[in-house]
């Protein structure tokens, strides 16, 4: 059975375990910071801010995440010592300056009832289980007049068809800078207005 909770409801006995199903999911964007997954939870496990992620739980583990965003809301607080602690000086250092850039700041479209929806991710031993899907259909159901998801990779078939699937359309396709080395060509936008 599926069970899906907010990060905030499940309570900080749960921060590892949301961790460690961000940093695998995310591991080959994450992989600059370092390529062993606990490091990786090491290092993100502070900042994760429980009350924006959303937790499908399976067996009561956590099984599959998102994120949801309104308006300027942050899903993330790094700490630069947080980050130098798990990851040396420098490295710590630099990895907090790109977490900052790159995962802070809401985006020129955020508003007050339209929701962003990020992180999207499922554990490896659950994939192909339903278990996003259940997820996402659960966010859906939130009290949002518009959803938006941001930055998919093109190649990332099987969440495109899911997010197909479920009334999301392309709203903004953003083609990326050495496309061969990156592995993909292009970040797609995705936006639902439910009931329309």
């Amino acid at each position: 059975m599926i069970e899906i909770r907010r990060g905030d409801e499940l309570g900080e006995s749960f921060r590892r375990g949301v961790t460690e199903v961000l940093v695998h999911g995310f591991a080959e964007d994450f992989a600059y910071f370092s390529k062993d997954p606990k490091v990786l939870a090491d290092a993100f496990e502070h900042m994760v801010i429980l009350e924006r992620f959303h937790v499908a739980l399976v067996d009561g583990k956590p099984a599959a995440i998102a994120t949801v965003t309104e308006g300027d809301q942050e899903c993330f607080d790094p700490s630069r010592r947080e980050f130098q602690h798990a990851l040396g000086g420098r490295h710590g250092l630099i990895s907090y300056l790109i977490v900052r850039s790159q995962f802070l700041g809401a985006y020129d479209g955020a508003r007050p009832g339209l929701a962003e929806i990020g992180f999207v991710t499922t554990a490896p031993q659950n994939q192909g289980k339903g278990v996003a899907t259940a997820l996402m259909k659960h966010l859906l159901r939130l009290p949002y007049d518009e959803f938006v998801l941001r930055d998919i990779k093109d190649t990332n078939a099987p969440a495109l068809a899911l997010y197909r699937k479920l009334g999301f359309r392309e709203s903004h396709t953003r083609r990326v800078k050495f496309a061969k080395r990156a592995g993909f060509s292009a970040y797609v936008s995705m936006s639902l207005r439910p009931g329309k």
